[in-house]
């Protein structure tokens, strides 16, 4: 048999190590990233007493690879519509808690001597906390419900995501070596561009391709499928100047917004958690006691810049943002740690090579610490609140109070001004992506390739026509997006004075329209530049009128937030998710409110105009959801029964009036049934003075009327038979009975 291969060896003394850590620390109830990290140290070389790690640069491989894992799961597990609905709370603090860090990290990293590389790394890492941690912390201590952790939780959102772009930042930084605004700002706006390109051209094409393949899709190839799409867009973010973990968590937040996406997270969690294992073990192999006994002091400075920093500016930045001052504290002492972002971070720098060797264990050190105090730190957040509230002026709580009463939406013009603007440059800006993208197509590939086979001449114009036809839907809708909406009429009826400005609006996109026109007629083809321009004009003009450009735009458009929000829809389908017009019905002081219909309600069965919830409770059913099935606007014949779910609206005494109804027909206790609702099986001798004598079984009234049931029939031959409806009844037969104690009272008694 041949030799065992030393990368063989190796996993199995990492999961080996990895496995006993991980029980132990489940056992004492600590997070599994801390046994993960003491597997790691004792699998290198730094612990004498077990078998060392022997081929590490594979080992570093794999790691990289749990890296990418852990982003997918991560861009599978949220979607960038989450950005939009986190709310400009968790915005704020967000931002200020990312610069402040930074701006923290870099100061602390010059102050000790070190390079401007590892004092940029080191504000990257200390400036994310760390998700799991906070999350499991929240679930711990029975917060998860309160209205901080919600905050807290966006906030830790946003981090995520903006560490995705840090990685990116930290990656163009590092490779240019040097620090200059205008190639940064140019490397972040290339950033934008491929990420609005690849995020609109994934969530319109890989939506529907899952689509045509379901029937042939199972657990096995869907998770082929998937992984051979994250990892495409790995290597296409690879070849695009991008790191590799941005490839994957871009894929993932594409497929998060597919109806498989649980499905897809179910499949690669149990592929996630064995590479992130090896991931955070690896980081552990990295830990070097010497070097951490060495700079005992710098480990001890960014620990308390951790703990003391990040919840410094999260106050700041939660009020700023109009919160109360409990929410803040509460919110700032949540965010005391780095995590796992600050392992993936250091790994970045030391893969580029541009991090010193001691930053890394220094890191796992700060990231040990705070993981450990993160508990701690949360419960302080109530006795620090009533400290604050009791040593502060009281004209400075006042003022943060009425501060945050103030920071309210603005509704009026201002507002009708910024959802109008806000819909236009965001359209204005996806589209022009989209056409500079098509342009690059064309100029990059078709052009090349068609020139091969046909005269230039025709190889231009068949590039025109190309472009320029790919370019019409989105030139199209972004002439005439909002012209016809409710705010821009809304608007132009309010003030004349908004009718200036709504024109030039339309006439900058008309100009940036007919601008993509002429850059590609001006490329190919070498003609005046007045009769480029006319050209322009008259193709563009074509365009907002023609039927066939008008339909093609229609339909991307609608396909592209069909499947944006294919989830959304069936979550509302389903019932798991609120309708977005409940959140309208607030201004008329009505409320829309589930309720699921008990299984021994009295009324089970009945129609809706026999309920009659209108008249009793003030309340009206806008849906019934029955397993899978939704009604929408139930008649009045539909029924109701038990384990349905309906939503109604009403107002909140109506709601909570049915609800309490609803409350009194739950289940009770089985020794609170009356004795007379039990069920009993007797025999009923037909003699000649029956009633039921000569009559059929289904003439007989027996079940209808005294709401009995014949079970069976003992004849004269002393058997059982199973009873026939249109057989009469003999004398000397001998009904078996079954029904209450009362029905069958009364039925005895004749």
């Amino acid at each position: 048999m041949g030799e065992l291969a030393p990368l063989i060896a190796d996993l199995a003394l990492i999961l080996i190590c990895a496995g006993v850590m991980t029980l132990i620390f489940k056992k004492l109830k600590q997070p599994l990233v801390l046994g993960y990290l003491v597997a790691g140290f004792i699998a290198s070389p730094h612990f004498a007493l077990t078998p060392s790690v022997m081929d590490t640069a594979s080992i570093h491989v794999w790691s990289d690879i749990g890296v990418i894992f852990l982003l997918f799961a991560l861009g599978l597990e949220f979607s960038f519509k989450k950005i939009m609905k986190a709310g400009v709370p968790a915005v704020i603090t967000t931002l200020t808690i990312i610069f402040g860090m930074m701006f923290l990290g870099f100061v602390v990293g010059s102050a000790f001597g070190w390079s401007k590389m590892d004092a940029l790394f080191l504000g990257g890492m200390i400036c994310m906390s760390s998700t799991t941690i906070i999350y499991k912390a929240f679930e711990d201590l029975g917060l998860a419900q309160k209205k901080f952790a919600s905050l807290v939780m966006s906030v830790l959102i946003l981090e995520d995501i903006l560490a995705v772009v840090l990685m990116v930042v930290l990656s163009t930084v590092s490779v240019s070596a040097h620090f200059e605004g205008g190639e940064l700002v140019g490397s972040i706006l290339k950033l934008v561009f491929y990420l609005v390109l690849w995020l609109v051209m994934g969530i319109y094409l890989i939506p529907l391709i899952l689509r045509k393949l379901k029937p042939l899709m199972n657990d096995e190839t869907l998770l082929v499928v998937s992984l051979g799409l994250c990892f495409m867009m790995v290597v296409v973010a690879a070849k695009t100047g991008f790191s590799a973990a941005f490839g994957a968590f871009i894929m993932g937040s594409i497929l998060a917004e597919t109806l498989e996406a649980e499905h897809i997270q179910r499949l690669v969690k149990p592929v996630k958690d064995l590479f992130g294992a090896i991931f955070f073990v690896s980081v552990g192999m990295m830990v070097d006691p010497a070097m951490i006994g060495q700079y005992w002091l710098p480990i001890l400075v960014i620990t308390l810049t951790v703990i003391l920093g990040q919840p410094f500016f999260a106050l700041v930045g939660v009020l700023l943002s109009g919160q109360p001052l409990k929410t803040a504290v509460q919110s700032a002492f949540s965010l005391s740690q780095i995590g796992e972002f600050s392992f993936i971070i250091a790994t970045l720098g030391v893969s580029l090579g541009v991090t010193s060797n001691f930053l890394y264990p220094i890191v796992v050190a700060v990231s040990v610490v705070t993981i450990f105090l993160t508990p701690y730190s949360i419960r302080l957040a109530t006795p620090a609140y009533a400290l604050l509230e009791k040593r502060l002026p009281k004209r400075l709580l006042a003022m943060l109070d009425k501060y945050a009463e103030s920071a309210t939406p603005r509704t009026g013009e201002d507002n009708h001004w910024r959802q109008y603007l806000g819909i236009i440059v965001r359209t204005v800006a996806i589209y022009s992506i989209l056409c500079i993208a098509i342009c690059a197509i064309s100029f990059g590939a078709v052009l090349p390739l068609v020139s091969r086979w046909i005269p230039d001449i025709w190889a231009r114009i068949l590039t025109a026509v190309f472009a320029i036809g790919g370019m019409s839907p989105f030139l199209r809708t972004m002439v005439i997006k909002m012209n016809k909406s409710e705010e821009f009429h809304r608007l132009w009826e309010e003030d004349k004075a908004n009718r200036a400005p709504l024109v030039a609006g339309i006439v900058i996109r008309l100009a940036i329209a007919m601008g993509f026109v002429f850059y590609v007629l001006a490329r190919l083809f070498h003609i005046s530049v007045p009769l480029i321009l006319l050209m322009a004009f008259a193709l563009v003009a074509y365009m907002l009128f023609s039927r066939f450009t008008r339909h093609n735009a229609s339909r991307i458009e609608k396909t592209f937030m069909d499947n944006l929000r294919s989830r959304e829809r069936r979550a509302e389908y389903l019932g798991e998710k609120t309708p977005e017009y409940a959140s309208h019905l607030l201004d008329k002081d009505l409320h829309l409110a589930d309720f699921d219909i008990p299984a021994d309600v009295p009324w089970a069965g009945e129609q809706l105009h026999t309920l009659n919830f209108g008249q009793r409770y003030g309340i009206h059913v806008v849906s019934i959801l029955r397993g899978n099935r939704r009604i929408n606007i139930p008649k009045a014949t539909d029924r109701l029964f038990p384990q349905d779910r309906i939503q109604v609206i009403g107002a909140d005494a109506g709601l909570e009036a049915f609800g309490a109804a609803l409350k009194r027909c739950e289940h009770t206790e089985a020794d609170e049934y009356p004795a007379q609702e039990e069920m009993v099986l007797r025999r009923l001798p037909l003699r000649e003075n029956s009633p039921f004598l000569g009559k059929a079984l289904k003439d007989s009234g027996i079940r209808n009327r005294y709401h009995c049931l014949v079970a069976g029939i003992e004849k004269a031959d002393g058997l059982l038979h199973i009873p026939e409806a249109n057989l009469p009844l003999e004398e000397g037969d001998v009904l078996w009975l079954v029904g209450e104690h009362k029905d069958m009272d009364v039925l005895m008694a004749l």
